[in-house]
């Protein structure tokens, strides 16, 4: 069994990235050292990991990578203070 992580890094201009990988060390140092030069985070170091969650299977870490890249950033904070009981009221809602 393959263990992938899901993972949340804060950067240097305060926004966050998230992503998924199956060697969060690895992927730690590519981020920062800018191994990919046009990647979102390459410019915004330096950089922080804030969060990780492990899955056995990826195909549930890619679906919790993109459910996680559409929350605001209230419900990342929430996520990444361990603050589990105010994810449901942090929904984004949209009023007319």
């Amino acid at each position: 069994m393959k263990i992938s992580f899901v993972y949340i890094l804060e950067c240097a201009d305060n926004t966050y990235y998230t992503g998924v990988t199956s060697n969060l060390e690895k992927r730690m140092i590519e981020h920062n050292t800018g191994a990919h030069s046009a990647s979102y985070t390459a410019k915004r170091r330096p950089l922080k990991l804030v969060f990780f969650a492990e899955f056995s299977d990826i195909n549930f870490a890619i679906m919790r990578e993109k459910q996680i890249k559409k929350w605001s950033r209230a419900k990342k904070k929430a996520l990444i203070n361990g603050r589990f009981e105010n994810l449901p009221n942090l929904a984004k809602k949209y009023f007319t």
